[in-house]
């Protein structure tokens, strides 16, 4: 799908005092690695965890707080009109508190599943959302970055294909774009970058 708008954003939208509290309260709760695919964090073996982090290193904390939704879901709406995409949505999983710390990283992948998770009701994720609780200023590295992929691969040009979503630096913005494009985050070099994941899932597209 070819788009005017691969991303929409929000600049310094959540107080910081909001992205504190959210911080404070995800790390009261244990983390976990976060996984990629179909891993079961209960069956993971140790050959499992190494191949997991040549592909994403990071430590997460699943919240499914209706306060944090409150803050999050009207930036939600108003990208997905403003961007013109408007997706059909009506439903978001449990957010992932997510913790870069030096070295940590999530190489290229996109959000979407190839059909809809049995618990998720017909209904596939359409749009993401990542919420930056840490300033740009607390930490090197850990950049969000897309490529576009809407190109020939031997035509690729990272000039023109490969964006930084330097736009969010700046704590408490927000970031949303279809759940199909493609993106990453370079590792941490310096610092800890906490930042909020949210996924919004709709019915199969018409």
């Amino acid at each position: 799908m070819i788009l005017n708008n691969y991303y929409y954003y929000f600049k310094s939208a959540i107080p910081p005092r909001i992205c504190d509290n959210i911080i404070k309260h995800a790390l009261s709760k244990s983390e976990q690695l976060g996984l990629i695919g179909s891993y079961d964090s209960k069956k993971v073996s140790k050959d499992d965890i190494r191949d997991i982090k040549r592909k994403r290193n990071s430590n997460i904390v699943w919240l499914n707080d209706n306060w944090i939704y409150r803050e999050i879901h009207p930036y939600v709406s108003e990208a997905n009109k403003k961007a013109g995409w408007n997706f059909q949505w009506d439903y978001s999983e449990s957010m992932q508190f997510t913790k870069y710390k030096f070295g940590q990283h999530y190489d290229w992948h996109f959000d979407q599943f190839e059909k809809p998770k049995d618990s998720d009701n017909g209904r596939i994720r359409k749009l993401s959302v990542t919420c930056q609780l840490t300033d740009g200023s607390e930490y090197k590295g850990g950049q969000l970055e897309f490529d576009f992929k809407n190109y020939a691969p031997h035509m690729r040009d990272e000039s023109k294909h490969l964006r930084q979503a330097t736009e969010i630096l700046p704590k408490g913005s927000i970031i949303v774009f279809p759940s199909f494009v493609w993106h990453r985050v370079k590792p941490v070099t310096k610092g800890i970058r906490y930042s909020l994941v949210m996924w919004n899932l709709g019915y199969q597209y018409k």
